[in-house]
């Protein structure tokens, strides 16, 4: 008889590098989504499992489908990779409904892995990836799961009831979030106008600002997807939750930086450091 590891652990000892899991929706135009958070984990030399909420049919201009999985399927994703894998942390994206949500928050409460979250609401094409009557879902049920809730100015408007437009009422909507679950909060400030963007981190102990100058790109596509899953990889890896910001940060900063013109949108980011002549 072949002996087998015990679910989630036996693999760890002899585990190449560590694993991050990223819950989200699949993105055809390979910018954002699954397709992001797997390019982001393996560049930080992290092994990425995934679980995928929704097939979209979508390019840089525009979603033009989509088909949610269902949640028990979503559900079952999560459990397999959870009880084989030594996941170290996780990320949420697309989760496009409540029942999603709530399969989500069943699975994960059977591991003790941290989780950032991504309240993904809108594409940056416009088009809304999550439906309405999910939204109270993530409100009530996500949010106190968050390890970190990393909200641009309009998700945390929509979470908050807030209106979130200088950086005053981003404290607002951050400390708003804290006090209904999230045991940290990053508040991204890229849809503040001006040449510098802010975003304040909060953790329970007053906020961390961290500032830096505007990048003129058309490259945003999949940004906030992108650190998200550079903040989950950087926990998985050991790194504070200050660290894992800061360095998701720069990562991003970086990957806008070397993304080559793709399609007529908002193109991809350049994931990978080694390929700058390349897409990915």
């Amino acid at each position: 008889m072949t002996d087998r590891p015990a679910p989630g652990r036996g693999s760890a000892a002899t585990a190449p590098c560590p694993v991050a899991l990223t819950i989200a929706g699949s993105d055809s135009g390979g910018g954002a989504g699954i397709q992001a958070d797997l390019k982001t984990f393996a560049a930080h030399g992290v092994y990425g499992v995934s679980a995928i909420t929704a097939v979209t049919a979508q390019n840089t201009v525009a979603v033009t489908g989509v088909e949610e999985l269902s949640p028990d399927l979503v559900s079952a994703q999560i459990r397999a990779v959870g009880e084989d894998f030594p996941v170290a942390a996780a990320k949420t994206g697309m989760l496009s409904s409540a029942g999603i949500i709530r399969a989500v928050v069943a699975a994960l409460d059977h591991f003790s892995f941290p989780c950032v979250v991504d309240p993904v609401m809108v594409a940056k094409s416009g088009d809304r990836l999550l439906r309405a009557d999910a939204v109270e879902a993530m409100r009530e049920e996500l949010l106190p799961r968050a390890a970190l809730l990393t909200p641009n100015l309009p998700e945390a408007a929509d979470l908050t009831g807030l209106l979130v437009e200088d950086e005053s009422g981003m404290r607002a909507a951050g400390e708003r979030l804290l006090a209904m679950g999230a045991r940290a909060v990053l508040m991204k400030g890229g849809h503040l106008a001006g040449e510098g963007i802010v975003d304040l981190l909060f953790a329970g102990d007053g906020f961390r600002a961290f500032r830096s100058s505007r990048i003129r790109t058309r490259a945003t596509h999949g940004t906030g997807c992108t650190l998200s899953a550079a903040i989950a990889a950087g926990l998985a890896l050991g790194r504070s939750l200050g660290d894992a910001v800061s360095e998701a940060r720069d990562y991003l900063r970086r990957a806008m930086r070397r993304a080559t013109p793709l399609g007529r949108g908002h193109g991809p980011l350049g994931h990978f450091p080694a390929n700058r002549n390349r897409a990915g």
